[in-house]
This record gives structure tokens, C-alpha cells and sequence, in this order.
């Protein structure tokens, strides 16, 4: 899910997905009883982190942690802090990208076991913390040498896991600051070819599903009745149909920031430079580039949906939070669709609020039904097809 965020950070369409994932669904505690907001964590320090940091952080994000099963929780509130710190680095553009970089670098050395760097920790306060306009970004990034304790009290699996999701997230950050030029430098570059554009899904979104179904398997055993194999498959493409939704649907915010994702061989085999996607008039013109992308958007999508129907039905919780980022990823490609202005920056394709609950109510009766799932999903990639 391409990001917009605020100008106030230095900061433009971010390229990653840390705010919007598959499994932190931002609606999900607002059909579930407070009753089911049980603490998992009676560390202190765990508690502040995954508490009223996280909190502040990202409530959405927050409210969704505490509703998934108790067990789940730690790794992966965990995880997403350690992520959205890398992210936070990655994304200042007020201080050099080769700052960014070894700094984003330190810190995954950090996560995976290197020796405590108390200068590390100097340098991102007074180098990101210090840039930060909003306290609780600031305040994460000053608890990274905590929430390292933390990720050491973790059970060996948990931490393993952790350290992967985390490390490859990293890298897909890294790929950002090394492939495009400084957002500031007025430059613009593109991928060159497709195997890169899944390439970089993979790093920022894919490997969330694995993530994802590696806690499942640990720590809700006997749910998920299909292979490991076969879900992390599933899981890894789940992420892609995200990631390729946020990449048609924010491109001409990403150009401006110097970044297009559309690889450079489909440009060639469309007629298309990058300079004429800077050009909002050029949308028609671009669109059976999109579409070609929007069909393999669509593909991933079908696993998406194989993948939240091997849930069981009785796991409410668990298939919520996979149909809900699936109903409203479609919908943004049926908007997308529809936009003869899709490179225009300022006519995105963006679920309005309203239409986001109406789709989270209406799940609410799907959810318990494998038919009832199907066709609705199904039903709207066929009207996304018929329009292409």
C-alpha cells in the first residue's frame, strides 16, 4: 500500500508498506469487544514499547495488535516497531540518503545480535530523532536500545523470526536508497526490468506473509490446514497484491520523489519514457502499461483469496484480517480502473473513509461462509476484468 507521508517529516509517498500491511488491518479492533484487550507483556519496559509507544505510534496499528491471539503479539508488536524505526530513518529526506543507509545498515546489524552500540544510538537521535516533528516517532527512535532488550527476551523462534521479517524489510529499504537518487535532487530513475519490481515487492510486502504465516504456525497450531509450503507461498504473493496496488495507485507521487517502480523495459515496449509520466495528460496514453500490471496484481490477489479461505471460518479474527486489506485493495483497482487521470498526483484512487467501513460491515456477514468469501471477491475481480 504506496503511503503518503506528512510533508512536516521531509518526507514524500513513502516507497514502503510498514504502515499498512496485510495483517495490521487499521479497523480491525472497532468490531471486537474491549473485553478481548488483554496485556501479554508484564515487563515493564515490554509494556511501555508495546503499549503506550506503540500506541502512540500507530493507534490503528495499536488496537489491531490487541485483539490477535496473546501469543502473536509480542513478535510481531515487536517487529513492527523495529521496522517502522528502519522505516522512519530510511524516509527522512532532510538528511543525506548515505546517512540513511549506514545508519539503516547499523541498525539491522543491531537486530541481528551485533554489540551494543551506544554511539548508534547517539547518532540517530541527534541525526533522525532530531528531525522528527511528531514526539512519538522521536520517542521510538530514542527506545531502539530497549526494544533490542526486548527482542532478546523473545523465545529463540520468535526472535529468529523477528530478525528475518525485520532484516528483509531492511533490505527493500536499502534498495530504495541505493536504486533512486536523492528525493531532493530533482533526478528521477526507474527500475529497469520486471524481475526487480517483484524483486522489490517481495522485500517491502511478500515477505510479511511469510512472516505472518510462520507466527500463525508457531502460535496458533492446527489452524492453518494447508502445507507451510503452500501458505508461505500464497502469503509471499497476499503481500505482492498489495504492494503492486500501491505502486499503480501512488505512482505520480512516487515520480516526484525521484522513484518510478514501472520497469524500464515496459516503458521501452509501450512507447513510454519517464518523463512522460510526469505528464498527468500522458494517463491514457500509459494506461495499457498499467493494465498489463494491474492483470498480475489481480493474479496475486487469487492466491490472496486461497489464502484467507484456508483459515478456518471459527477463526473470525484471523480471516478478518486477511479479507479486509483484500476487499479494499480491489477496490482501489476498480477505482484505478476507472481513473482516466491516474498519473495525476493529485487524483489518486483512494477509498474514501465511509466506503472502507461500508466494505468492513458487509464483511462481517461474509466472513463465516467459504462461498459467501468467494463470490464476493471473485465477483469484483470480474468487474475489474470487464473494465480492462
Amino acid at each position: 500500500m504506496g503511503r503518503d507521508r506528512s510533508a512536516a517529516h521531509g518526507r514524500g509517498a513513502s516507497p514502503y508498506t510498514i504502515r499498512q500491511r496485510l495483517i495490521f488491518c487499521p479497523f480491525f479492533a472497532r468490531f471486537l469487544h474491549n473485553s478481548d484487550l488483554i496485556p501479554s507483556m508484564p515487563n515493564p519496559t515490554r509494556a511501555f514499547l508495546l503499549g503506550p509507544l506503540l500506541k502512540g505510534v500507530s493507534r490503528s496499528f495499536y488496537l489491531t495488535l490487541r485483539v490477535l491471539p496473546v501469543g502473536m503479539r509480542d513478535p510481531i508488536g515487536l517487529a513492527y516497531l523495529l521496522a517502522r524505526a528502519a522505516d522512519t530513518i530510511a524516509d527522512t529526506s532532510l538528511i543525506s540518503p548515505e546517512q540513511r543507509l549506514a545508519l539503516l545498515l547499523s541498525l539491522r546489524a543491531q537486530v541481528n545480535g551485533a554489540t551494543d552500540d551506544v554511539a548508534l544510538f547517539q547518532r540517530m537521535a541527534a541525526e533522525v530523532a532530531g528531525q522528527q516533528d511528531q514526539s512519538d516517532e522521536k520517542v521510538l527512535l530514542e527506545s531502539l536500545g530497549p526494544a533490542l532488550d526486548v527482542l532478546s527476551q523473545l523465545s529463540e523462534s520468535d526472535r529468529k523470526a523477528v530478525r528475518e521479517i525485520v532484516s528483509t524489510l531492511t533490505e527493500g529499504m536499502e534498495f530504495d536508497l541505493r536504486t533512486f537518487p536523492d528525493e531532493r535532487s530533482g533526478q528521477i530513475a526507474a527500475l529497469r526490468e520486471y524481475d526487480e519490481l517483484d524483486r522489490y515487492t517481495y522485500l517491502v510486502a511478500g515477505c510479511v506473509g511469510e512472516f505472518w504465516t510462520t507466527m500463525t504456525y508457531a502460535h496458533m497450531p492446527g489452524t492453518l490446514k494447508e502445507r507451510p509450503e503452500t501458505m508461505a507461498r500464497r502469503g509471499v504473493r497476499f503481500g505482492k497484491a498489495l504492494q503492486m496496488t500501491n505502486v499503480l495507485r501512488d505512482c505520480g507521487k512516487d515520480l516526484r520523489i525521484g522513484r518510478c517502480y514501472l520497469p524500464q523495459t515496459l516503458l521501452d515496449r509501450y512507447g513510454l519514457s519517464v518523463q512522460d509520466l510526469l505528464v498527468p495528460a500522458n494517463s491514457v496514453r500509459a494506461r495499457p502499461l498499467m493494465l498489463e500490471l494491474l492483470r498480475t496484481t489481480l493474479d496475486h490477489f487469487r492466491d490472496a483469496l486461497d489464502y484467507t479461505l484456508a483459515i478456518p471460518a471459527f477463526s473470525v479474527r484471523l480471516r478478518l484480517a486477511c479479507l479486509w486489506p483484500i476487499l479494499i485493495g480491489l477496490e482501489t483497482l476498480l477505482l484505478l480502473v476507472d481513473n482516466a487521470a491516474w498519473l495525476d498526483p493529485q487524483k489518486v484512487s483512494k477509498v474514501r473513509r465511509n466506503r472502507v467501513y461500508q466494505i468492513i460491515a458487509s464483511s462481517l456477514l461474509l466472513v463465516p461462509s467459504n462461498g459467501l468469501v468467494r463470490n464476493a471477491i471473485e465477483q469484483r475481480i470480474r468487474q475489474i476484468e470487464a473494465r480492462l
